[in-house]
């Protein structure tokens, strides 16, 4: 049996409308979650595949950290999809420098984490003082690089290249983003 804790305004997410999002996960991960809603300790036990089940905490870490329940069930979809979570406040010094972050990580209007999302493949959402990323694991490495950079204080421009010539590495170089 494995336990996490999820955010109190993440529980609802967790569970779905009437038990719809816990009872897929119980069925796609094939795990029985008890979850206790006063405090947000969830309990996963196992009760199929033991493989299958040891994803189950990353689907549940995933919603609790912003995540759309289909995104968090997307790492059951291919072996090679992988769920990591960088720690903001580890990286920052004070609650001003978390927000500070924050918005350069999260850009004018969205843009910066639209930019690390287009460019790499991978999903990425800002909660609290994390920073979640769900793909494969060369576009999680991507994203980990491009927040680093920008952590350490990088200019956009400097980022927004990096992740143009990952993007070309990751795709080839062709452009795969949609036109428009």
């Amino acid at each position: 049996m494995q336990h996490v804790k999820v955010p109190q305004d993440r529980i609802g997410a967790l569970i779905g409308d009437g038990g719809e999002t816990m009872r897929e996960i119980e069925r796609r991960a094939e795990v029985r979650l008890d979850i206790d809603s006063e405090n947000g300790a969830v309990a996963i036990d196992s009760v199929g595949d033991p493989v299958t089940g040891m994803i189950a905490p990353d689907i549940v870490r995933a919603i609790g950290r912003g995540f759309a329940p289909g995104s968090a069930l997307s790492l059951l979809d291919d072996e090679m999809r992988m769920f990591d979570l960088i720690d903001l406040a580890d990286q920052t010094r004070n609650k001003n420098d978390l927000h500070r972050q924050k918005g350069r990580l999260i850009g004018e209007n969205g843009r910066t984490r639209e930019l690390m999302e287009e460019l790499t493949g991978a999903e990425v959402v800002i909660y609290g003082a994390t920073l979640g990323i769900i793909g494969q694991p060369e576009e999680v490495e991507a994203v980990r690089r491009a927040a680093g950079m920008i952590l350490d204080g990088a200019p956009h421009g400097a980022v927004y290249s990096f992740l143009e010539r990952k993007h070309n590495d990751l795709t080839g170089g062709f452009d795969i983003r949609p036109s428009g």
